[in-house]
């Protein structure tokens, strides 16, 4: 287990932190929530944050959201009232740490928060189906190959694995390798020493060191440069990886579970995907179906973000209405379980009843039904296909790139994934369309772009 503290170390909070390693807890230590938001973009696994309560914990916990680093913060701070701790908690803390700390209630907080991660919802009996063969392999020490389309919920099945895996004492550390930049992403994978590069002023552990002992989830592996591919290829066969600039190869030990939302074979056949690798990786394969598969996880899922986007938002809980869940029920989810949470997460946000209702959900336009319950959904009296013709196919794939890119407030690796291509086609995309005088969206705060 890892914990990052933000404050200062030579207070009471430094206290709780040597509580915490006294019980073989990991440490990471950031001065400020502007530096410690930096390490957590930038990849630091943490499992807990202990913030000082005279940090803006409240802005902490609202861009961990808005960013979706699921991670529970436990304010700390001396309090002699109450009135700190109530103001933590309200704004999102999960728990109040009073300082000095207490050794036993250190203890039930770590066990409390890291018991209660969420964990897989299935009623389907498809997805049933895919946690009992996943539930069979998590013991062993095989690579696993994750796939379906983005948005499915493959890194959260991965993370079940691990949970399930002889490892899950040890860390979970996840690298989207379709966010990184080629140029970056060796260096992010296996660390540099000081002075390996211009820039490089002190040494730097990757994320295979930093999973020493765990599980590595190289998320969107497709995306991997055919060159970086080779390399990974040798460290998953050697067990060993050589830091940029370093003397000596160090030795991992590391499990390694992969996604990717392509067809692989078709990668293999394009020459974009090594063939080595790919049997390497695909020692398992469970591949995740679409939402649009899985209907009796439709209602389920719903209820479940409902709930939770109640308790973030410190909203009442209300159920959603019969007509709600039809609703849903007829729609196609092109986007999957994130489209899902996304819809009900603004539903939440606008009902103003006792009861969430359809007129608070909002569904894409033009998409055609699962079960047939209702017609489908119109752009107008025409319909959304009225609207297309006359009109070019790079037209409407400008548009619909540019319209994906606002609603998600300018965060590419977000867009690129309801849109189901890389990161890097969404890049070189925008870069035509701003050299063609297009207005492009820009890149979101603290958004790689």
């Amino acid at each position: 287990m890892r914990i990052l503290v933000i404050g200062t170390m030579d207070g009471a909070i430094g206290q709780a932190a040597r509580l915490v390693l006294a019980k073989g807890v990991q440490l990471e230590h950031a001065h400020s929530v502007a530096a410690g938001l930096v390490s957590l973009r930038r990849g630091v696994s943490v499992d807990l944050v202990f913030c000082d309560i005279r940090q803006p914990v409240a802005a902490l916990v609202r861009t961990l959201a808005d960013q979706r680093i699921c991670i529970p913060v436990v304010a700390c701070g001396i309090d002699t009232s109450g009135d700190d701790a109530a103001l933590a908690i309200r704004s999102g803390a999960k728990e109040f740490l009073p300082l000095p700390p207490d050794p036993v209630l250190v203890a039930a907080i770590l066990e409390s928060l890291t018991s209660s991660r969420p964990s897989i919802i299935a009623r389907d009996p498809l997805m049933l189906e895919l946690i009992r063969r996943a539930d069979l392999v998590a013991g062993a020490e095989a690579s696993v190959l994750l796939t379906g389309a983005s948005g499915t919920g493959k890194e959260m099945l991965a993370r079940h694995i691990h949970q399930k895996s002889r490892r899950a004492g040890h860390s979970f550390v996840a690298i989207n390798c379709a966010a990184i930049p080629h140029t970056l992403l060796e260096s992010e994978l296996f660390g540099y020493e000081k002075g390996a590069f211009s820039g490089a002023v002190a040494k730097r552990v990757g994320k295979f060191e930093s999973a020493d002992g765990g599980t590595l989830l190289l998320d969107e592996v497709t995306e991997m440069d055919i060159q970086l591919q080779a390399k990974l290829l040798r460290v998953l066969q050697e067990r060993e990886i050589d830091r940029l600039g370093g003397l000596r190869p160090i030795p991992i030990n590391v499990r390694i579970l992969a996604t990717s939302n392509r067809d692989l074979l078709s990668e293999i056949r394009q020459g974009t995907f090594r063939e080595d690798l790919y049997f390497r990786l695909n020692v398992v394969n469970l591949r995740v179906p679409a939402l649009a598969e899985r209907i009796d996880d439709i209602s389920p899922l719903a209820n479940h973000f409902a709930e939770h986007y109640a308790n973030l938002n410190g909203l009442p809980k209300r159920p959603l209405t019969d007509a709600f869940h039809r609703r849903l029920l007829d729609y196609a989810w092109p986007g999957n379980v994130r489209e899902l949470e996304n819809i009900i997460h603004r539903a939440v946000l606008l009902a103003t009843g006792d009861e969430i209702d359809i007129d608070s959900l909002e569904l894409r336009t033009g998409t055609t039904p699962v079960c047939g319950h209702n017609q489908p959904a119109r752009t107008g009296a025409s319909g959304a296909i009225d609207g297309l013709v006359g009109r070019t196919i790079n037209d409407v794939e400008r548009e619909l790139i540019l319209s994906t890119l606002l609603s998600t407030s300018g965060n590419r690796t977000h867009a690129a994934m309801l849109l189901g291509i890389s990161i890097r086609a969404l890049r070189n995309k925008l870069k035509d369309y701003a050299a063609g005088g297009a207005s492009v969206p820009p890149p979101a705060l603290g958004v790689m772009a």
